[in-house]
């Protein structure tokens, strides 16, 4: 009997389950988790459906991430009152009539699944107007239909769509979206992108209750302002324009505009806003090739700011690829790429002759380090303290306080054989600093003016340099590399050696210690030597044999003096 159950159990098991028809609810539910992904995955939806309605003006109001709340306003020319009824309908839209039409498709939006979607997971609320009507309809939609008659408001030109407690009907999708801070920066960032693109728009993004928004551009005619009023100051000055253009029908046709940023740009991250055809996408194969590029240029630890805006024929772009449209498929994409990543190139290339770099005030020597630690052991930190990691671009490479990075550093010994050689010329340096008394001057009231005149004409960002400079190495026989901070400078060491020879003679004059020689100077020789040189000098000297008499001259009576 066992034996009898266990085979017909066998045979049960063996037959194909039974297909059935899924409920239209859980199909619409299913179709909605792809087309609304998260918060921000709605925020792109309205927003392109407000600029397919022509709108000048979009403002958008998020609450808790757009969890609890998200209102998207427009100016555009509304919704007509006889198509409420089908609005939030799946595959209800005023894009395309045929599959045809999807060829040549030129909005944003098409399917007619974005407004639906949001009514299975989420509380929607409509209120629109259109041009001539005395007055708006505000009307609310649930799984795909009206909950009640439209009714007449008040209401603004354009259209204000409410999405409410997104996902509450699914539970496991919004514990996973608890981070309201994480989706509102990517609602914050998609708006940013929509903003520089679309420059006769103006839009607005703000968090519900908050005075002052995230994102506030107006309309303008120039790209660089948009980017500018959007990522700043700091991103726009370091950007240059790129073209391409390609109307070769063989290849690819292809028309690509747009700004890439220079190698004086610095960010943690990749910036890159894409548009084609006027679509918000994602082109992961364009990303990388453009990473390759950059990677030549820029530091490791930098990635650059990229927009680009292409330009395709309709038919060479199958839009259709992706449920919320982010990803598009090209004809000849290697090709466009290819030629873009060489136009990127060359523009990086010749931009590339000049580099700034950000100042930072320099670290401390190890010997303030060993001061600062003694201090620390009498006045302990709090527990718990950690130093911060220096970002590579902020490090200074030298040090001009430290001896590490002075001249006589490249004087060391090489091998014990010079050891005797540095150790003299080490005994030279003491002595003559000894035998230095730079406090004491001449008191003579002409040599006080020429030492006025040096103050008075003295430049005191040139003087801190040279103070505090370090010596990096010669570049030629004249120039030298010399860094300060964190700039590099060329100083010609002929120039500055006769002024630092001047100036120290004027402070020093008539001071000058004895100096011990082994054996007497002849001063008669010199003093006659000093005398030929001074009138044999060519720049004065118009005849030659006259200049010869009058140095006799003067040399005998200087003879009959001693």
């Amino acid at each position: 009997m066992e034996m009898e159950i266990e085979a017909e159990e066998e045979q049960v098991q063996m037959e194909p389950p039974k297909i059935h028809r899924l409920d239209d609810s859980v199909v619409n539910r299913i179709a909605a988790g792809e087309v609304i992904q998260r918060p921000v995955s709605a925020v792109k939806e309205l927003v392109e459906n407000s600029l397919d309605a022509c709108s000048s003006s979009i403002n958008v109001v998020v609450k808790d991430g757009g969890l609890k709340l998200i209102q998207v306003s427009d100016d555009g020319h509304g919704i007509r009152y006889e198509d409420l009824p089908i609005l939030c309908e799946r595959h209800t839209t005023s894009k395309l009539s045929t599959f045809e039409d999807l060829q040549s498709i030129k909005s944003m939006g098409f399917r007619g699944e974005a407004l639906a979607s949001m009514t299975y997971v989420a509380h929607v609320t409509v209120t629109t107007i259109t041009k001539g009507q005395l007055h708006g309809y505000r009307v609310s939609y649930k799984d795909g239909v009206m909950e009640h008659e439209p009714k007449a408001c008040a209401a603004v030109k354009g259209t204000q769509i409410m999405v409410e407690n997104l996902f509450y009907n699914m539970t496991a999708r919004r514990k996973t979206l608890q981070n309201s801070a994480d989706d509102y920066s990517k609602i914050v960032d998609v708006l940013s992108r929509f903003a520089i693109h679309h420059m006769n728009v103006s839009f607005s993004c703000r968090k519900h209750g908050a005075a002052r928004a995230d994102v506030n551009s107006v309309a303008t005619i120039s790209r660089i302002d948009a980017i500018r009023s959007v990522y700043g100051v700091s991103v726009a000055r370091c950007l240059m324009k790129v073209e391409a253009l390609d109307k070769d029908p063989s290849s690819s046709v292809f028309q690509m505009e747009g700004f890439i940023s220079n190698s004086n740009y610095v960010a943690k991250k990749i910036t890159m806003v894409l548009f084609i055809n006027d679509r918000l996408v994602d082109c992961t194969a364009l990303k990388r090739a453009l990473e390759i590029v950059y990677a030549a240029t820029l530091p490791k630890a930098s990635k650059p700011f990229i927009y680009m805006a292409i330009i395709l024929p309709p038919e060479h772009v199958d839009v259709n690829v992706h449920p919320t449209k982010r990803e598009v498929s090209l004809l000849n994409q290697e090709i466009i790429i290819e030629k873009i990543q060489s136009v990127v190139e060359s523009r990086l290339r010749s931009s590339n002759e000049t580099q700034t770099f950000q100042e930072q005030a320099v670290k401390p020597t190890p010997s303030c380090q060993m001061v600062s630690s003694n201090d620390s052991n009498r006045n302990p930190s709090p527990s718990g303290s950690k130093l911060q990691k220096v970002p590579v671009h902020k490090m200074v490479r030298t040090d001009s306080s430290d001896p590490a990075g002075r001249l006589h550093v490249y004087l060391q010994p090489e091998s014990c054989g010079h050891l005797e050689r540095n150790t003299s010329l080490t005994a030279i340096r003491s002595s003559v600093r000894q035998r230095r008394n730079p406090k004491e001057t001449a008191d003579l009231t002409s040599l006080q003016e020429l030492i006025d005149e040096i103050d008075r004409n003295c430049h005191s960002g040139l003087l801190d340099i040279v103070r505090h400079c370090t010596y990096i190495g010669m570049a030629d026989d004249v120039f030298a590399l010399l860094q300060h901070d964190t700039h590099l400078y060329l100083a010609n060491v002929v120039n500055l050696s006769k002024e630092l020879m001047y100036q120290q003679v004027l402070r020093r004059f008539a001071h000058f210690n004895a100096i011990q020689i082994s054996e007497p100077a002849p001063v008669k020789e010199l003093i006659v030597l000093a005398l030929k040189e001074g009138n044999l000098d060519p720049e004065c000297s118009e005849n030659v044999e006259l200049n010869e008499k009058i140095a006799e001259e003067e040399i005998t009576d200087w003879r009959i003096a001693l």
